[in-house]
């Protein structure tokens, strides 16, 4: 196959994919099949497949959209600064979250895995169980694993849903913190909360561009950690509905 051909037929899967685009799962559009569904070739290997995305990425580059890797895959999403201009045709805003909820997921996102009682000792009150259940309703964090003490508390970590709506590939492209402080300084939550709170608005812009397209939202996105023993996995993506604390 000519690599323009390639390359056209992978941009296309991109555009009019619902959700990120994993290379194991490109690499089936490149496969031959028989009349049964039984693969009769390698098709294209991870490597070509690779050098395929950078060169779309090189194509697109003075573009109002980009392609992106993110946690779980590849896709297309808006530039950030065409966000002021999606705005103007899509007035609604994302949902706001309190500074409660907020400063949990923070913590969760900032010194994964933790405990519940970890939270509290940072904030310094105590963790409302409706802002738990929101967030992981919202598929943003799991339990991925307990802690070997008396009584086995939940590990609470994020997950690939909360990187993929952030627009991240990993939770190494969250704005660094040089350090996480006692509940005590609130201005180290006020950084946490800030810092996203910036990438919730830059993935709101990449939203709004995949609506654009005809497709509906796509979360992309964070590395899990390793569950520990007696990891508990799952998770959930429904509609948020903010909890104060």
């Amino acid at each position: 196959m000519k690599t323009d051909e390639a390359k056209r037929i992978l941009e296309t899967a991109l555009l009019c994919a619902r959700e990120p685009m994993s290379i194991h799962g490109m690499k089936k559009l490149f496969a031959d099949v028989d009349a049964n569904g039984k693969q009769l070739d390698a098709g294209l290997g991870f490597d070509t497949i690779k050098l395929l995305l950078e060169e779309l990425r090189h194509d697109w580059q003075d573009r109002g959209i980009e392609i992106v890797s993110l946690a779980s895959g590849w896709r297309f999403q808006s530039r950030p600064e065409m966000k002021r201009y999606l705005d103007r045709i899509s007035p609604e805003k994302p949902p706001k979250y309190s500074r409660a909820t907020l400063e949990t997921l923070a913590i969760i996102a900032y010194r994964q895995p933790v405990t519940r009682g970890d939270i509290e000792e940072i904030r310094g009150v105590a963790v409302n169980s409706q802002t738990i259940k929101m967030l992981e309703d919202r598929g943003w964090i799991d339990v991925v694993g307990y802690r070997e003490v008396v009584g086995r508390p939940s590990l609470l970590g994020t997950t690939r849903q909360f990187l993929d709506d952030l627009g991240l590939a990993s939770l190494g492209q969250l704005p660094p913190l040089d350090a996480i402080a006692d509940a005590a300084d609130g201005r180290s939550l006020e950084a946490l909360e800030a810092a996203l709170n910036d990438n919730f608005d830059r993935a709101a812009a990449a939203a709004a561009a995949e609506d654009e397209q005809g497709a509906s939202q796509v979360e992309v996105p964070i590395h899990d950690p390793q569950p520990a023993a007696g990891s508990v996995p799952g998770q959930q993506n429904n509609d948020t509905n903010d909890e104060s604390n």
